[in-house]
């Protein structure tokens, strides 16, 4: 059987070891915000799922052109994940296969706006290790942090000019968030302080990060990374709260569960100054909507699980 490897299943919540010296000072740079209000926006939703696989989509970036990244397949055996883009106007004959070459399976989690866009995101081999790539200039290569001891890399965050994020896990199942540039190789810890568990999931083009960590008590939070501050941020109300995609803005797109287990997407916006969250759900999701991704028009994308428990890919814009 081949290791499943659906996108929000993988992210699971990790941490970075740095220095007491980082630790120091990053906390010294450290605020945590608390929103004031929880507001429903309205939306027009479009349900876009790649023909060769009606039963398993998720749609994870796009870009200023409304190009956008993802995969089918929930990568049970026999119906691995392969990845995909698709471009306006979005008919069967607009969806382009995306794999990793010689992989097993494919996701494709993160697209940037050069006029040639380039994509991001992880891959599986044969023997179920998970590595990231970029495809830059229409090559691919492969990134695995070189301080990695467990199986599992993943890029899930890609700006325009070749600076990635994700994560890779220790031997422990610890996760540890990092940045690293397409053409560098420069590999470098993102560390919230006083956090573990921590995935660095969007990257602008002005280089601030998104994602999310664990605190002490075991809750899930939100962060943004401006320069070399960190801020973090809940979803009033929620248990758990997993930003995915940053737009230029530093608007803040991502999914929380709220105290009944169901899970919703949000758009949060102004989050270093005036933070106001969205709740945006898709109409035909049954308790179950994640966005993971945003561009510089406010267009998200995600996917949701139906009434016939298929998971099914959605555009919405405002």
């Amino acid at each position: 059987m081949r290791q499943r490897v659906t996108f929000i299943a993988l992210i699971a919540l990790g941490a970075l070891a740095c220095s007491a010296g980082d630790v120091a000072a990053a906390r010294s740079a450290s605020t945590h915000v608390s929103p004031v209000r929880l507001a429903t926006a309205k939306y027009s939703f479009r349900t876009l799922d790649d023909p060769a696989d009606p039963t398993f989509n998720q749609l994870l970036g796009i870009n200023h052109d409304g190009i956008i990244c993802g995969y089918y397949g929930s990568g049970v055996s026999g119906h691995p994940n392969q990845g995909y883009t698709v471009s306006s106007p979005y008919g069967k004959h607009d969806y382009q296969s995306e794999n990793f070459p010689g992989a097993m399976q494919t996701q494709v989690v993160a697209i940037n706006n050069r006029a040639k866009y380039d994509t991001a995101g992880f891959y599986v081999d044969a023997s179920g290790n998970n590595f990231g790539f970029i495809r830059w200039n229409g090559a691919f290569k492969s990134y695995k942090n070189p301080a990695t001891t467990g199986t599992v890399n993943q890029l899930l965050g890609l700006s325009d000019v070749g600076e990635a994020v994700g994560f890779y896990t220790d031997s422990s199942g610890v996760n540890h968030g990092y940045t690293v540039h397409e053409g560098t190789n420069n590999y470098e810890p993102v560390t919230p302080p006083g956090g573990t568990n921590v995935t660095a999931a969007g990257i602008n083009r002005g280089g601030d990060v998104t994602g999310f960590y664990s605190e002490s008590n075991g809750t899930v939070v939100g962060f943004i990374r401006h320069g070399s501050s960190y801020t973090a941020f809940s979803v009033p109300g929620a248990t758990a709260t997993t930003p995915f995609g940053i737009a230029h803005d530093q608007t803040i797109v991502g999914s929380y569960i709220d105290g009944r287990g169901a899970t919703h997407g949000f758009v949060l916006t102004s989050p270093l100054n005036h933070p106001a969250f969205t709740k945006v759900d898709d109409p035909n999701g049954v308790g179950s909507t994640v966005i993971n991704g945003i561009n510089d028009a406010g267009d998200l994308v995600g996917f949701y699980v139906d009434a016939s428990g298929n998971t099914d890919g959605f555009l919405a814009t405002p």
